[in-house]
C-alpha cells in the first residue's frame, strides 16, 4: 500500500470511531460511508470483501440465526409470562432487580450467543424496570456486559472466546476445567460495583400490588415448540461435532432457525415475512463494516510489523505477552468487533510461539493439538481480553450494539458517552481480576 492510502485507512477508521463516539452518525450508516471510502481510494478489494466473508461468516451465521429463534420465541409469549414472574420476584426492590438480573442473563449466556440473549431477554428486562419506574438505559446495559461477561463461562458463550478455543482444539471439558472458574471470577466483580455505579436503581423501594398476577401463556403450543428449537440449538452447539454428520456452531444456528421458521409457517400465527423483516438488520451491517474496516486496517501492514517485535520484546516469557495480551485486545475489542481482533492476534500468537520454538511450524496447522501446557495462559488471555474488553464501549460487542437498538427502538437511544460511563469501570475492574486468574493459571500449569 501507499504511504497515501496507509493514511487515509487510518484517517477512515478514525473519523468512524468519532462519528459514532460523538453522535454524529447512525452506527450503520457510518461504517457504509467508512468501507465506501476505502473503495473509492482502492484501499479494499473485491478479494479482501471475499476474505472477510470466509472469516466472519460463521459470526454472522451464529447472529442471524440466535435472532430468528428469539424472534419466535416472543412470538409465542413466554417472554410475557417470564416478565411477571421476573417482577414479582423483585417484590419492588431495586437490588434484587440488578441481582436478578445478573443471574437471569448469565444462565442463558453459557450456552447461547451474548447478542442472542440480549434479545430474548430484553422484552422482560424492559416491563419490569417500566413496572418499578426505572429508566431503561442503565438496565440494558447492564444486560449486555452481563452477556459478554457470561459468555466466559463456556466454550460457546461468546464467538471470540469460541474461535480462541477452537484455534488449539480445546474442548468443552478442558475449557470447563482450565477458563471457567475465571468467566465466573469476571461475572461476580461485578456484583460489589452495582450499588456504586447504578446506586439510584440499587436504592429503589417500591409497594407492588398485592393482586399482581403472572402472565398466562398466549400460545402454550408454541412456547413448547418454540423452547425445543432453542434446547436443540444448545444440544447441538455441545455435542454437534461429535455426531457422525459433524455439525458445527454456525450450522447448529441455520438449522435451528430454519426449523423456527417451518414452525411459524406450519402454525400461520404469522407470515414470515414479518420475522425476517424484524431481524435487527441495522446491527449486522454494522458488524459487517467493522470487520470490513479491520481487514483494511490489517493491510496497512501495522499487524505485521507488530509480529516481527513480539519475540524482541517478550523473548521466551509468556507470562508478561499474556498480560499484554490482555490490556491490548481488551482495548482493541473495546473499540473494533473483537473477532476479527482475535483472529489476527491469534496468528501472531501462534507466529510468536513458533519463532520462539514454543511450538513447531504445524502449529499453525488446523489439526495441531500437541500445545505445551505453558502455552495455555496466553491464549486463555486473548479469550478474556477479546470477551471482556467489549464491555468498555457501545461499539465494542455486538451484544452492546444489540442493546442500543433495543433501546433506541424504544424511544430510549444510548449514546457512547452514556454506555462509557458504566462499561469502563467494569471494564477496568473485570480485566483486572482477569489478569490475576492468568497469573494463577501459568502458575499452575508450570507446576
Amino acid at each position: 500500500m501507499s504511504e497515501l492510502q496507509i493514511v487515509t485507512t487510518y484517517a477512515v477508521f478514525a473519523a468512524v470511531i468519532l462519528a459514532i463516539a460523538f453522535n454524529i452518525l447512525d452506527l450503520a450508516l457510518a461504517g457504509l460511508l467508512g468501507v465506501s471510502v476505502l473503495i473509492v481510494f482502492g484501499i479494499l478489494t473485491q478479494g479482501d470483501i471475499i476474505n472477510v466473508v470466509k472469516m466472519s461468516g460463521s459470526t454472522f451465521a451464529l447472529l442471524f440465526g440466535g435472532m430468528i429463534v428469539a424472534r419466535t420465541l416472543t412470538t409465542s409469549g413466554i417472554f410475557e409470562f417470564l416478565g411477571a414472574l421476573f417482577l414479582r420476584k423483585t417484590r419492588g426492590r431495586g437490588k434484587r432487580f440488578l441481582l436478578g438480573l445478573v443471574i437471569l442473563v448469565a444462565i442463558p449466556c453459557m450456552f447461547l450467543p451474548n447478542a442472542t440473549t440480549v434479545l430474548l431477554l430484553a422484552p422482560i428486562i424492559i416491563r419490569v424496570a417500566a413496572v418499578l419506574k426505572i429508566d431503561i438505559i442503565a438496565p440494558l446495559v447492564l444486560t449486555a456486559i452481563i452477556s459478554n461477561s457470561a459468555g466466559l463461562l463456556t466454550l460457546v458463550g461468546d464467538p471470540a472466546t469460541f474461535l480462541v478455543g477452537t484455534s488449539i482444539n480445546m474442548t468443552f471439558i478442558e475449557y470447563f476445567k482450565r477458563v471457567s472458574a475465571g468467566g465466573l471470577v469476571s461475572l461476580l466483580v461485578l456484583i460489589p460495583l452495582l450499588p456504586l455505579i447504578m446506586k439510584d436503581i440499587w436504592r429503589i423501594e417500591l409497594t407492588l400490588p398485592d393482586d399482581l398476577k403472572g402472565e398466562t401463556f398466549k400460545r402454550p403450543w408454541l412456547s413448547v415448540l418454540s423452547l425445543g428449537v432453542l434446547g436443540i440449538m444448545v444440544l447441538l452447539f455441545l455435542f454437534g461435532e461429535f455426531l457422525p454428520t459433524s455439525i458445527v456452531p454456525a450450522s447448529a444456528s441455520i438449522i435451528a432457525c430454519s426449523v423456527a421458521l417451518l414452525i411459524i409457517y406450519g402454525a400461520k400465527v404469522e407470515p414470515v415475512a414479518n420475522v425476517l423483516r424484524d431481524i435487527d438488520w441495522k446491527t449486522i451491517i454494522f458488524l459487517a463494516c467493522m470487520f470490513i474496516l479491520v481487514e483494511a486496517f490489517t493491510k496497512t501492514g501495522a499487524l505485521r510489523g507488530l509480529s516481527s517485535h513480539m519475540s524482541q520484546w517478550f523473548g521466551s516469557n509468556l507470562v508478561p505477552l499474556a498480560f499484554a495480551l490482555i490490556v491490548g485486545v481488551g482495548f482493541a475489542s473495546s473499540l473494533l468487533a473483537n473477532i476479527p481482533i482475535v483472529a489476527t492476534m491469534i496468528l501472531l500468537v501462534k507466529g510468536y510461539l513458533i519463532s520462539t520454538e514454543f511450538v513447531p511450524e504445524d502449529a499453525l496447522g488446523v489439526f495441531f493439538t500437541d500445545w505445551p501446557p505453558v502455552t495455555l495462559p496466553v491464549f486463555v488471555a486473548m479469550m478474556f481480553g477479546g470477551t471482556l474488553g467489549g464491555n468498555a464501549t457501545l461499539i465494542g460487542a455486538s451484544a452492546n450494539v444489540v442493546s442500543a437498538g433495543i433501546s433506541a427502538a424504544h424511544g430510549r437511544p444510548i449514546t457512547f458517552a452514556a454506555f462509557l460511563r458504566y462499561g469502563l469501570p467494569i471494564t477496568v475492574c473485570q480485566l483486572a481480576a482477569s489478569a490475576l486468574y492468568v497469573w494463577i493459571l501459568s502458575m499452575v500449569v508450570r507446576s
